[in-house]
């Protein structure tokens, strides 16, 4: 064979194993970004319809802790502030009495309307679904309890409690997120792994300041199901 030929041939089969890579990652892409196959497919609706409810219902949670403000203030940092009202909801004074507490509510509703819109994104792009936001009966029944909770020191007490049982519901699901989702989903797995560690974050930030401001130094949060909280 001469030169001209073996070069010829090189091209050839480079083209071809280009040709195959390219095809092969296309074909990677395409099936990535398609909905979850069979038991995973319903796994993965079920759970991303989970999450948007449990995260609506913090939103009120928090809006009762820091209350709303409709109109955002100048400054970048204002202890004053609320948090953006639910839609529908009139405006609410803040009844926690801990700037620490308002801090970290306005921040927990920012971050939650964030991955409410995530949640929607995913079940609407893989599965052609679109779900808008309700109130589960557990969640009515933590807002009707904070709703009835007196303003100030009582409130952020019951909020703490409150709000680390809340979060907790959240935290077997989005684990089990992270080996019963789509091999494929990428994206889903890293947004479960971040509700996992922003919740039990979140936690024991405010088992801290059940320890500090209540000396209730032994607090275990729960879900209230007796199957879930067993430890093993």
């Amino acid at each position: 064979m001469t030169t001209m030929n073996r070069a010829s041939a090189f091209k050839s089969r480079a083209g071809a194993a280009l040709l195959g890579v390219t095809l092969s990652l296309t074909a990677v892409g395409a099936w990535a970004d398609g909905p979850g196959r069979g038991p995973t497919g319903t796994w993965e609706k079920g759970y991303l319809v989970f999450i948007i409810d449990h995260h609506y219902s913090a939103l009120r949670m928090t809006e009762l802790a820091a209350g709303t403000d409709p109109t955002r203030d100048a400054p970048v940092v204002n202890p004053a502030e609320g948090t953006s009202p639910t839609p529908g909801i009139n405006s609410t004074p803040p009844k926690a009495s801990s700037e620490q507490i308002r801090s970290m509510s306005r921040q927990a509703n920012r971050t939650q309307r964030e991955e409410i819109g995530r949640a929607q994104r995913m079940l609407r792009d893989w599965y052609g679904l679109t779900h808008e936001p309700k109130l589960t009966a557990e969640g009515s029944r933590m807002i009707a309890m904070l709703e009835g909770t007196p303003s100030g020191a009582r409130f952020d007490e019951v909020f703490l409690r409150t709000f680390s049982n809340h979060h907790l519901s959240a935290l077997a699901p989005s684990l089990h997120c992270q080996v019963k989702s789509d091999l494929s989903h990428d994206s889903l797995r890293r947004y479960c792994d971040d509700i996992v560690t922003s919740q039990k974050n979140g936690i024991n930030d405010m088992r801290e300041m059940l320890c500090k401001q209540f000396s209730d130094c032994d607090f275990l949060p729960e879900t209230g199901d007796r199957r879930k909280d067993q430890d093993f």
